[in-house]
């Protein structure tokens, strides 16, 4: 069959059942591990600065210091402070890139697109690797490896506006459940894998390595980089010969060249506007203003703001007018109370995916703020459990669509979903007063970790029921840039958590970030109800 498909109408019973049906689950479970390994690379940094500490990395910000004097004791916060900005690097980058792959497919079409934007995932793949290979290796070089794991984190926008257009409506819950679900359960396995891999020496032993983690020397951190290389490579491979470009999603099918071509020139646009925002983050003396915590919430806006422009005037004609049709989403009301909503889940799912190892590390194994080289000798074994957080936020989020096509509503599932991640924030946070009011927080452990797998699976389930909702808000012209979009922003939930979670521990306050969770929960509760529940709703429980 050609690679381009013009005949396609998957709302024709006949036609779906004929010849829809085994085309789109091909497509489909050839989008899944592609996604997948998206997830794996762009979430890593949560896991690789909670090994970063244990190997001895401190970007040259204490050479020349003596251990135990107080200059030694804040430069080892500010490099604790330093490892959470890795991965709200990769956030602010992954969400960045989400805008312009929210409108790839109806330019450069499905196939096209999947295949390119799998690829480039080689690149942050094989940098880390290097970068972890030495354990001398800049900050800076981190940064910038950080800022290109982000076209894992952008690839979710186009993965899911193209399944969106091979299902038809019915089954919508289905298939975008399975393609966000079993993506996201990425996270989870690099949780599992990372761990496995970096105790042995498989791509080389790590030069200058002081560290040992519970007595076990670890030679193979690079490992956890380049353990994605081959499966990438696969990946890739299958998505160019497995996918189609369909007429729905593509109304002006390109050829591969075309598409290629678009797809990367879109890409770049976005990590620009990303580069632009990492250097506001990190490159501005923010501190000497007395914004130190509050630069983030002045360098989201700017760069969402940025790349919306430069995809507006910065594009060809052709592209420009293909655009500024989707841009129409950006006018409608309930496209912003969905994106609202929409982080709530997915934006908490993914945050606390990223810092979920290292506030667990803070809290239970350097349990001593005077001095941030002691280590808890009872400590639980985190990674041992880590990754089962995100395992079951992905794996409930088929659930989470499959209910919702069961009740004939998405904001109904939502709702229950809402309530118990409000309980389970405010639990967490309760643990986390507990676990630092005493010398022996481990004995806290068991109820702080089901209180947080409780939060990750109402946030699984509200990443289905959310989705859900859109196609029965949105025409199907709408519905695909809609479903791009939302996913963008709520990506930035991957930048937020780790920058406030890291402020609120080096403040010695990390219940706190859990309260303002807690109550902007409320409020999308609150939304739901008022749009799509309540008396005045403008949609019957979509």
């Amino acid at each position: 069959m050609s690679i381009n498909i013009k005949e396609w109408n998957v709302e024709d019973e006949s036609f779906w059942s004929s010849t829809g049906n085994k085309i789109a689950q091909r497509n489909l479970w050839s989008s899944i591990p592609a996604l997948l390994l998206a997830f794996s690379v762009w979430i890593m940094w949560g896991v690789l600065i909670k090994y970063m500490k244990e190997f001895g990395f401190t970007f040259g910000m204490v050479d020349g210091l003596v251990a135990g004097t107080e200059e030694y004791i804040a430069a080892l916060r500010e490099v604790n402070n330093l490892y959470y900005t890795l991965p709200a690097i990769a956030g602010l980058a992954g969400a960045t890139l989400r805008l312009p792959n929210s409108f790839l497919i109806s330019l450069g079409g499905g196939r096209n697109v999947i295949f390119v934007t799998t690829g480039l995932l080689l690149i942050p793949a094989i940098g880390t690797g290097i970068a972890l290979s030495d354990i001398n290796t800049p900050y800076m070089f981190f940064a910038s490896m950080a800022l290109l794991s982000g076209f894992g984190g952008g690839n979710f926008a186009s993965s899911m506006s193209n399944i969106s257009f091979f299902f038809p409506k019915k089954v919508q819950g289905y298939s975008l459940g399975m393609n966000a679900g079993l993506g996201n359960l990425g996270v989870g396995i690099m949780q599992k894998v990372i761990p496995l891999v970096v105790t042995f020496s498989l791509f080389g032993g790590t030069a200058g390595s002081i560290a040992t983690a519970k007595g076990a020397p670890f030679e193979g951190l690079q490992n956890a980089a380049w353990i994605w290389v081959p499966l990438i490579t696969l990946a890739t491979l299958g998505a160019f010969f497995r996918m189609n470009n369909v007429s729905t999603g593509t109304p002006s099918l390109p050829s591969t060249i075309a598409g290629v071509t678009k797809t990367l020139y879109m890409v770049i646009l976005g990590l620009l506007a990303a580069a632009v925002g990492a250097f506001l983050l990190i490159g501005i003396p923010w501190g000497d203003w007395g914004m130190k915590n509050s630069a983030m919430w002045v360098v989201l806006p700017t760069v969402v703001v940025l790349t919306i422009v430069l995809m507006k005037f910065v594009t060809p004609g052709e592209i420009k007018e293909n655009l500024n049709k989707q841009f129409s989403i950006l006018s409608d009301k309930h496209n912003w109370i969905m994106t609202i909503i929409y982080t709530m889940t997915f934006g908490s799912f993914i945050g606390y995916s990223m810092v979920f190892p290292k506030l667990a590390q803070d809290i239970f194994v350097y349990s001593n703020p005077l001095n941030p080289e002691w280590a808890n000798p009872n400590a639980p074994n985190i990674m041992l459990w880590a990754f089962l957080g995100p395992v079951l936020g992905a794996l409930v989020r088929p659930l989470g669509g499959v209910l919702s096509d069961k009740v004939n509503s998405g904001a109904k599932v939502t709702m229950w979903s809402t309530i118990f991640q409000i309980i389970a924030a405010l639990t967490v946070a309760y643990y986390v007063i507990q676990a630092k009011g005493t010398e022996t927080p481990e004995l806290y452990w068991w109820p702080f970790f089901g209180a947080f797998m409780v939060l990750f699976l109402t946030t699984g389930i509200g990443n289905g029921s959310t989705f859900r909702s859109i196609p029965y808000i949105f025409s199907k012209e709408k519905a695909g840039p809609v479903l791009g979009w939302t996913s963008a922003i709520a990506a930035y939930g991957a930048f937020i958590i780790p920058k406030v979670f890291g402020q609120q521990v080096t403040a010695g306050h990390a219940e706190y970030a859990l309260y303002g969770f807690a109550l902007y929960y409320l409020i999308c509760l609150i939304l739901n109800w008022w749009y799509y529940q309540g008396p005045k709703r403008e949609f019957d429980n979509p």
